[in-house]
Order: structure tokens, then C-alpha cells, then sequence
């Protein structure tokens, strides 16, 4: 586990996570100040990126100062037990696994479950999820998120998939309490092409609509 902890403070000047999925090692070493320089604050590296426990595990030795480092697509407790080992700071799940839940509960270990209908979202609530994740957010959009939170406004929400420029600032305005972001924020071409003042430019964007 982490000696260093998942900070809210640092979250909620940035309610974003940013999800790295299957980018190089290499690539994650020169993104992660990029992302800090930007004012972004947290980040999840998905478990099923190759070398995801070693990149966890560099994120945290080198750079967690200003960040929050985490492990998604945590799906099982096995999963669960190899991001721990790394270090990961919280947890992302896409799906509803009650186990993970409650061992990260357990642990104090911040963790976001992927849940779709009211009952799922209610019932990851209830087990102690410290938001849920509404994966995927791209049919249903921002007004499923206002719609949830009109008789359910304790619910601290993360819309995931789907979430974009264009459409953030609605889904914030909804009442999602943060966004998951994955390759609309970390640009393939940007990054294949090595434009490292591109991607600066472009994380800035993100960060300024959050602002």
C-alpha cells in the first residue's frame, strides 16, 4: 500500500481523473509532469496496460508530489491486491464488484465502482464506494446525471466514457462531482508524434473548463 495518500484537496482543485490506457512506460514518464504543469491533479493507470503495477509504482516514487496516482479497471480482488502492492492511492472499477468495494472500504482506500442503473448506483453508494463512476456516460449524457441526482443528491457521481471538451462543462453543471477522461484527454496522435507542447496545450484546455 501507498505510504503516501489519496488527497481530496488535490481532486477537488481538479475534479478529473485522467484515465492512461495502454501507453508506453516511456510515454507515462514524460506525461506525468506535462499533466501536474497543466494543474490536472489525479490520474489512473488501467490494470490491463502492460507494465501497469511497474508504472504505478514509477508514478509514485517520482512523481506524486501534486498528484493523486491510481489503478483502474481494477475488476477483481486479484486485481485489486497487485495495484495495492504498487501503491495505487484509489481505486477504479468499470463494473460493480462488492468484494473490491468493501476491501478498499476496509483499507481507506478512496475507490469509484462502475455502476449504470439507479439500483447499481445505489447499491455501490451503500457499500461504501466514496463516488461511483457512471460507466458509460456517452448515451444517456448530462442529463441522466441531474436526472439521478434529483432524488438521489447525496450521490457523489463520475461520469466516465463518452465525457469531452464539448461536453464537460454540462455534465459539471448537471451535478457530476468529477470526470473520467481517457482518450479524449490523452490525444494518441499528440502523444505517438511525441508533441509534448501539444499535449500540454491540450491538457490545458481541460484544465481551464474545470476552472
Amino acid at each position: 500500500m501507498s505510504e503516501s495518500t489519496f488527497s481530496w484537496e488535490l481532486f477537488n482543485k481538479a475534479p478529473l481523473v485522467g484515465i492512461i490506457r495502454n501507453v508506453s512506460p516511456e510515454d507515462v514518464k514524460k506525461i506525468l509532469p506535462i499533466y501536474r504543469e497543466a494543474g490536472l491533479t489525479t490520474v489512473e493507470i488501467t490494470m490491463n496496460t502492460p507494465g501497469a503495477t511497474d508504472i504505478i509504482r514509477y508514478a509514485l516514487e517520482n512523481e506524486h508530489y501534486g498528484l493523486n496516482i491510481g489503478a483502474g479497471t481494477v475488476c477483481t480482488k486479484e486485481d485489486l491486491e497487485l495495484a495495492l502492492d504498487a501503491g495505487a492511492q484509489f481505486v477504479v472499477t468499470p463494473v460493480l464488484n462488492k468484494k473490491v468495494i468493501k476491501s478498499c472500504v476496509k483499507k481507506g482506500i478512496p475507490v469509484f465502482p462502475g455502476a449504470y442503473t439507479p439500483t447499481e448506483i445505489f447499491n455501490a453508494w451503500s457499500l461504501g464506494a466514496s463516488m461511483v463512476k457512471i460507466y458509460p456516460a456517452t448515451a444517456l449524457g448530462p442529463e441522466y446525471i441531474k436526472d439521478l441526482k434529483a432524488p438521489m443528491n447525496q450521490l457523489k457521481l463520475l461520469p466516465t466514457g463518452g465525457v469531452s471538451l464539448e461536453n464537460m462543462t454540462a455534465f459539471l453543471q448537471a451535478g457530476a462531482n468529477g470526470l473520467g477522461i481517457g482518450g479524449q484527454l490523452f490525444d494518441k496522435k499528440l502523444i505517438h508524434d511525441k508533441d509534448w507542447d501539444g499535449l500540454k496545450a491540450h491538457f490545458l484546455q481541460f484544465a481551464q473548463k474545470l476552472a
